[in-house]
């Protein structure tokens, strides 16, 4: 029924029912992204989500139990960009799914000008840290970093911002194109990732500076 609505969207769909079809149609590089279900037999979501992350960086959102906080926030420390908890809307996962593409630079996306003529696609570099919008790369210092689509879009939007500091609701709207719900941790474990990511390559563990009771930015003077 799924796969027959996201048809009727536009969507060209293949839907597998086990975990094994999953990660060798996921990393076969002909999609564009994934919504992956949790609950699968023999290879179960979280484990298809660890493999596939570990060669890919697809857009990846995932399909949960409804109050299953532990499959969301495990799922996310592994690198999914998003989650929708069943049951859900059709036109709420649609609209989730046109959100992650169009961060990702997928077909959906918007147009590559903003407003003014500028082209939102050149490179930003903060000290030594650089985006290459147009090529979805990271790198600091020169040395390339390997971040998920919601990882290098909160990266992103912290150097737009250029120092100032951005509330939780602001980076999840922005980000993952939806307001922060009560008890939603997903903005605090993408920065997680991506701090650790940072600091791997930085020595440095105060690249991205909390705000207390807020949010975070980028630590000034980087």
């Amino acid at each position: 029924m799924l796969a027959e609505y996201l048809d009727g969207e536009g969507f060209e769909i293949t839907v597998v029912h086990n975990g094994r079809d999953g990660i060798s149609h996921a990393l076969s590089g002909d999609y564009e992204m994934a919504l992956l279900d949790i609950m699968m037999p023999g290879i179960g979501g979280i484990e298809v989500l660890r493999q596939v992350r570990a060669q890919s960086r697809m857009p990846i959102i995932m399909l949960t139990a409804k109050g299953d906080d532990v499959d969301r926030v495990v799922g996310l420390e592994l690198g999914a960009d998003d989650y929708i908890p069943k049951p859900y809307y059709p036109r709420e996962l649609v609209a989730r799914i046109r959100a992650v593409l169009r961060r990702a630079g997928g077909n959906d996306g918007d147009g590559a000008a903003n407003s003014d003529g500028n082209s939102d696609n050149a490179k930003l570099v903060n000290g030594p840290v650089m985006l290459d919008p147009a090529r979805r790369l990271a790198a600091y210092g020169g040395q390339e970093m390997d971040l998920t689509v919601s990882e290098f879009n909160l990266l992103e939007t912290l150097m737009r911002a250029n120092e100032r500091a951005l509330s939780k609701n602001e980076l999840s709207l922005t980000v993952l194109g939806r307001p922060r719900e009560v008890y939603d941790r997903s903005i605090d474990v993408h920065m997680s990732n991506l701090r650790q990511k940072l600091q791997q390559v930085s020595g440095d563990a105060s690249v991205i500076e909390t705000v207390r009771g807020f949010g975070y930015r980028l630590r000034p003077g980087l």
